[in-house]
């Protein structure tokens, strides 16, 4: 699968129809780049979410840093426990590391969730970490259900499967 031609963005929105497990779905992605600009919307966002991607440079400490404070903001927001992935992005810029794959891994462990290296630019990974949260909010989805029931009925179900990531 093609993702769309790399366009660094400051804040953008894709929508992208994909097949995961001979299922299909559809994805929104809202790419708001840590804007602080964009704070207010971001919290109507969350609360609409369903999985997020918590995306840091490996070419760039500060945005490893700033990793936590993200996290933070979203929990607030969100009333349920939300479904997050941390994503290494820039893996086409091994020459510029400034953090290593193993201290991404140790903060996915402390946040307890998935963790993947990528390259927008290159596409490497792209389309395995959206597979890989799609059937993590799947899963997730299945537990809900089969501690607490159905929580849409059937008609509902069909019109509503579309997954939003941040």
């Amino acid at each position: 699968m093609a993702w769309q031609t790399y366009d660094p963005t400051i804040e953008d929105a894709y929508r992208k129809q994909l097949i995961v497990d001979d299922r299909m779905c559809f994805v929104e992605v809202i790419d708001t780049a840590g804007q602080e600009e964009y704070a207010t919307l971001r919290d109507q966002w969350v609360r609409e979410g369903q999985g997020f991607i918590l995306v840091y440079s490996i070419a760039s400490r500060a945005t490893f840093e700033r990793l936590e404070v993200f996290r933070q903001a979203m929990l607030k927001v969100k009333r349920q426990k939300p479904v997050f992935m941390l994503v290494g992005n820039k893996r086409d810029k091994q020459y510029e590391r400034e953090v290593s794959t193993a201290e991404g891994a140790a903060k996915a462990r402390e946040f307890n969730c998935q963790f993947l290296e990528t390259s927008a630019k290159t596409s490497e990974n792209v389309e395995h970490l959206f597979k890989t949260l799609v059937r993590l909010l799947r899963a997730t989805k299945q537990q809900e259900q089969g501690v607490q029931g159905p929580i849409r009925s059937p008609e509902k179900e069909k019109k509503g499967r579309k997954c939003i990531i941040m």
